[in-house]
């Protein structure tokens, strides 16, 4: 199944696993080839220790290759603002408190609420796709309900 993906959101992922192949797993070979050389393997905690190590690194990067294969890049350059879609950048404004805020919609995996990237999939992505500009949607989120008015859509560097 293809998994939607913002240019930006595939490079550091892309990033990231390229890292964990030339850096992360030859450091660790080093570490395991070091550990052994102490001798007794059965109570060698740090050849156990780099082992364990060794087995998380390969399986993080057995998972970026397979979210890699089935990413879609999403070229959101020539997208219409006039309706809320996969990687738009929207203002909302809380009818109640009148706080604004502002959210990029992306994939599952580069989502990042420190950042403001927030997973199509959310409560809150599946609740905005397909509103305009000056619609009020309500969002039910696992903590409370909210209604926000649309106050703009546009595309950044996604």
């Amino acid at each position: 199944m293809k998994v939607p993906i913002t240019k930006d959101g595939y490079e550091k992922l892309r990033s990231e696993l390229e890292r964990l192949k030339k850096i992360e797993r030859p450091k660790i070979i080093k570490e395991i080839a070091e550990a052994r050389a102490h001798g007794d393997l059965s109570e060698n905690a740090e050849y156990h220790a780099a082992k364990e190590k060794q087995s998380f690194v390969e399986g993080k990067i057995k998972d970026m290759e397979a979210k890699l294969a089935d990413a879609t890049i999403i070229d959101t350059r020539n997208l219409s603002t006039e309706k809320i879609v996969f990687g738009a950048t929207v203002v909302l404004s809380d009818t109640q408190s009148g706080e604004k805020k502002r959210y990029t919609l992306v994939g599952q995996d580069e989502s990042d609420l420190k950042e403001s990237k927030i997973s199509v999939q959310s409560p809150v992505g599946r609740a905005l796709i397909g509103h305009k500009v000056g619609d009020l949607v309500d969002i039910t989120t696992p903590a409370a309900k909210f209604e926000y008015e649309v106050l703009g859509i546009s595309f950044e560097n996604t």
